[in-house]
């Protein structure tokens, strides 16, 4: 084993609870149960990136929606809203004042049957209290001139607590909070870990330092490394990272009016990103896993995909300038593509926050929330989780989610 001479050494040779990534889905957990009263634990959140430069978190497009197919992931999705919108009241009157720039979600459907999914959807929605609308292409066009709605069917669009929030200031309130309330964090990176003898529990982890630390409770928050941490305690896990592409533009013909999160039928996402430029992204066809460390950038994706698309879909950004890109990683739960969290049921110690596939931003306050009151109660208090536990996935059974990006 290679000493990592960069780690710093722990205050503790064991740890309550050890949080592997510090990332958003870490650091929410820390802050959550810092400020449970009932906790009166030790915690460890282990970081082997903490300037985060190649995290998912500093990746991200950074947006939130209700625009889902299942109650849960609504509420998941609702309770960001109001934890985003309300800081202050969560974390303290010096916490900033935030707002969702409520530009929305438009998902266009070009077939009669997705546009039954886009039905079907807002009938789930809107009875947990969203607020997506159905409209017809001339309806679309009607409320923003600017489309091609030539081959558009039906859309669903919600303005309400969906757009951009700033992400990015929520997870550096959660991770120094955390810190302020006691949570230790170090940077180095988990290596291995060591098992009881009746293989029910994990017993300690040992980092790249050498050096071994015993644990309580083991919570997987390495994202897009999260199969390989689960590995480590003999577990299997579907997650692996997937390369996501973001662009920033201008247009020659800036539009008169906010863009909302497009999601074209070509699988390309556009929105408005300041008051005249904009985000696209998307991916590779196909869509294979990729390296950890892969962030090399397609340029040709953008030429032979992503432009074409939004140069059909908005004939006004014919000429646009790009000015910005980058490649993030989705940790891509490759059976249902949705969260996998909660206790193994059989290492019941070892606790899955992890596979968000590109929903972990907006998820992370209810997640954090959730799995730090399974680990103080051993049960979920505030929103059952328990439809996203492993159990699913030893079972091969997908939780059915239409609405993927």
């Amino acid at each position: 084993m290679v000493k990592d001479v960069r780690a710093v050494a722990t205050k503790r040779q064991a740890y309550d609870v050890v949080i592997v990534g510090g990332a958003i889905m870490g650091s929410a957990t820390a802050w959550f149960l810092t400020q449970n009263p009932d906790f009166d634990g030790t915690i460890l959140v282990v970081e082997r990136d903490p300037g985060y430069e190649f995290a998912s978190t500093s990746h991200t497009n950074s947006c939130i929606r209700q625009q889902f197919s299942s109650t849960l992931n609504v509420r998941i999705s609702q309770f960001a809203a109001e934890f985003i919108q309300n800081l202050p009241k969560h974390m303290g009157p010096d916490a900033p004042r935030l707002k969702i720039h409520n530009f929305g979600y438009l998902y266009m459907a070009d077939t009669p049957a997705f546009a039954d999914v886009l039905r079907a959807g807002q009938k789930v929605q809107t009875a947990a209290g969203a607020g997506t609308r159905v409209l017809t292409g001339q309806q679309i066009k009607d409320a923003y001139p600017f489309y091609n709605v030539d081959d558009i069917l039906l859309g669903s669009l919600n303005t309400k607590d969906e757009g951009y929030w700033d992400g990015i200031t929520v997870f550096d309130w959660f991770r120094r909070q955390a810190r302020a309330k006691g949570a230790e964090y170090i940077r180095g990176e988990v290596m291995a870990m060591t098992r009881n003898a009746a293989g029910t529990a994990v017993e300690s982890v040992t980092l790249a330092s050498g050096q071994v630390i015993g644990c309580g409770h083991v919570v997987n928050c390495s994202g897009p490394r999260a199969a390989a941490t689960a590995r480590m305690a003999g577990i299997d896990l579907p997650v692996e990272p997937r390369k996501r592409y973001t662009w920033v533009f201008t247009a020659e013909q800036p539009l008169d009016r906010d863009l909302p999160l497009t999601i074209d039928p070509s699988g390309v996402h556009f929105r408005q990103d300041g008051k005249q430029s904009y985000m696209a992204g998307g991916h590779s066809d196909p869509d294979p896993g990729a390296a950890f460390d892969d962030f090399a950038m397609d340029h040709s994706l953008w030429e032979n995909k992503i432009w074409p698309a939004i140069a059909t879909r908005i004939p006004q950004f014919e000429a646009i300038r790009v000015q910005r890109e980058w490649v993030g990683h989705y940790a891509m739960n490759t059976l249902d593509q949705n969260a996998i969290v909660g206790p193994h049921p059989e290492v019941t110690n070892f606790i899955f926050q992890n596979g968000f596939s590109g929903h972990g931003l907006q998820q992370s306050p209810a997640m954090g929330r959730g799995v730090a009151e399974w680990l103080t109660y051993g049960e979920y208090r505030s929103l059952d989780l328990s439809p996203l536990g492993y159990g699913r996935i030893a079972r091969g059974e997908p939780y059915l989610e239409a609405a993927i990006i």
